[in-house]
């Protein structure tokens, strides 16, 4: 006699009970997520009746994996590089961009020792000085012959599945006195490429309206919330030039870093409507054991500035996989038959969390307490910010 077949679907693992926000889709409510093999199977009420493994989410929140617009993970070649696997995927984020810490003439090893060699979807702005960033003490661009047009153009050509834009560091302790000159080289090639350029700000010689005037739609300017002479503030509110920026096109990226995140700065453009397009944490090996620590962290900061939470997970999530063309790959959103990354968090009691400018508050933070990449669970480390860490 047969046997009857059942109309109960089956899945590897159901997250049952959570929260889910993913702005891609516009859901946020109380839904299931349900995973077979490495994609997302199904999403919504009642699904662990068919699971094979259930893990019990409620009172969770249920995020895509994260996106980091913004690190330095070149480790073992520059002295800025943290350790792509445990500083991020291992803390929620599947996806990240290094910023700049490579140039043409390391990109071989950036590729082989970073993109290659890590789990996680790994992508990069090219330094737009062959030298790429080595060491803070010493500026890339101080000798400016290292800017040079025809080799960033033909590393970025040679690796289109990588390189998804340029950066400069616009600061006055890496340009010096040639910064237009460079920025204006920097934009042509970019332009000739057809990516975006990243402008790093915060000390430069000029005050940022001057600096927005060069760039383009689609251009980033990182460090936004940035407490360095020549920032975005105008008084106590965004200056009128930074808005008809981003009025037409230019991007603006958070970026916390060692030294380029200020509470008294992100608190007024928050309170101001002045959220950044892309929310990163500037992760680095000078950072990542604080004051960064980490992309849920930097996310953690602004929701207590004052911006809205799924605006923030927008801008670590989906944005940033747009920015990078990470979206059609299927990063920065939950969606049947899409990949299975997955972040839970939770909100823990309050700590205290500093920001790059000497100042501190009190408050939650949020903690990924599941993370899923590519259907499997990833071994979290512990936040840095503990004191066994």
């Amino acid at each position: 006699m047969p046997m009857p077949i059942s109309s109960t679907p089956s899945y590897d693992l159901v997250l049952a009970g959570g929260t889910v926000i993913d702005p891609a889709s516009g859901t946020n409510a109380r839904l299931d997520v349900a995973v077979t093999g490495d994609r997302i199977a199904a999403i919504g009420e009642g699904l662990a009746t068919g699971a094979t493994r259930t893990i019990d989410v409620t009172g969770s929140t249920v995020l895509p994996g994260l996106v980091e617009g913004h690190t330095h993970i070149f480790q073992y070649v520059s002295a800025v590089g943290a350790p792509a696997e445990e500083a991020h995927l291992r803390r929620g984020v599947v996806a990240a961009a290094d910023a700049g810490t490579a140039g043409a003439s390391t990109f071989a090893a950036f590729r082989k020792l970073v993109v290659e060699a890590n789990p996680l979807r790994i992508v990069n702005f090219l330094n737009v000085s062959v030298l790429g960033l080595i060491d803070f003490r010493f500026g890339e661009l101080l000798n400016p012959d290292t800017l040079v047009p025809e080799d960033a153009l033909a590393t970025a050509e040679a690796h289109p599945d990588i390189v998804r834009g340029f950066k400069i560091r616009l600061s006055e302790d890496v340009v010096g006195e040639n910064w237009e000159s460079l920025l204006k080289k920097s934009v042509a090639l970019a332009e000739q490429a057809r990516l975006p350029l990243m402008v790093h700000i915060g000390e430069t010689e000029e005050p940022v309206p001057v600096v927005l005037d060069y760039l383009r739609p689609g251009d980033i300017v990182a460090h936004c919330y940035t407490g360095k002479p020549n920032g975005i503030l105008d008084g106590d509110q965004v200056h009128p030039a930074v808005m008809a920026a981003r009025e037409r096109g230019v991007l603006f990226d958070s970026a916390h870093g060692k030294s380029n995140l200020s509470f008294e700065v992100a608190r007024r453009a928050i309170a101001d409507g002045f959220l950044p397009d892309i929310l990163s944490s500037d992760t680095s090996a000078r950072n990542w054991r604080g004051p960064v620590f980490d992309l849920l962290t930097s996310v953690s900061k602004l929701v207590v500035l004052g911006a809205p939470l799924e605006e923030c997970i927008r801008r670590a999530t989906v944005a940033p996989a747009q920015l990078l063309g990470l979206d059609t790959e299927g990063y920065g959103r939950l969606a049947v038959g899409g990949r299975a990354d997955v972040t839970v968090v939770d909100w823990t009691d309050e700590v205290t969390l500093p920001d790059a400018a000497g100042n501190t508050i009190v408050a939650p933070r949020l903690e990924p307490t599941v993370v899923l990449h590519a259907g499997a669970e990833v071994d979290i480390v512990p936040w840095r910010g503990l004191p066994s860490a």
